[in-house]
């Protein structure tokens, strides 16, 4: 009888509803989560090598979705994690701000909304900016030449990576998107080292 009883216990124990999962929470990022240190960089002490290792920090930052969909290889921009066309299907235009009557500020408004990224200048890149397809030393050769840059010298490009209000938003997305690697004022920090080693770029 007390084996009965024991059995029915424990056949009660093992279909005990468990709680359901708690949701899923957002997507975020700790700072500097998924680069090197600067402080470990800084340690090589071969110039052109630790300029090139700064950059390959670098790149996975411009080469992440949250900047490779505004510098697509064409004039139509990309979105979500796997850098798909943009729906609706809307382009660059004249100024990168879209085409009359569909304009980027008709659906991106000054912050996030929802699903809907937002910033008061968003745009698109230059398409002297375009970046996606390309090999990461492609890239570097890139982003450090003023004519194939937008036309920002070295100073400039230390400040547009580590001041410029569009280029935060890599790192505030809405919640269903992964930010950035790092932090802005870390990728400002690595592209003024990588400038300061002599802006050597990985091989082609």
């Amino acid at each position: 009888m007390r084996r009965f009883a024991l059995g029915l216990i424990l056949a009660a124990g093992c279909t005990k509803a468990t709680p359901p999962a708690a949701p899923a929470a957002p997507v975020t990022a700790s700072p500097a989560s998924g680069l090197r240190s600067l402080a470990s960089l800084q340690a090589i002490e071969d110039d052109e090598a630790r300029a090139i290792a700064i950059f390959a920090e670098v790149g996975k930052i411009l080469t992440h979705p949250r900047c490779m969909n505004c510098h697509p290889s064409t004039d139509r921009p990309l979105q979500g994690e796997a850098g798909l066309p943009h729906q609706p299907h809307v382009v660059r235009g004249a100024d990168g701000h879209g085409v009359p009557g569909l304009v980027c500020a008709s659906c991106h408004g000054e912050t996030n909304f929802e699903n809907v990224p937002g910033n008061p200048h968003w745009h698109l890149a230059p398409a002297s900016m375009a970046w996606a397809g390309k090999s990461l030393g492609a890239i570097c050769a890139q982003v450090k030449d003023p004519a194939r840059n937008g036309g920002l010298d070295h100073d400039a490009l230390v400040k547009h990576m580590a001041e410029d209000p569009l280029v935060a938003y890599g790192w505030d997305p809405p919640a269903h998107l992964e930010p950035a690697p790092g932090d802005q004022e870390t990728a400002g920090a690595l592209v003024a080292a990588w400038l300061e080693a002599g802006a050597h770029c990985p091989p082609p």
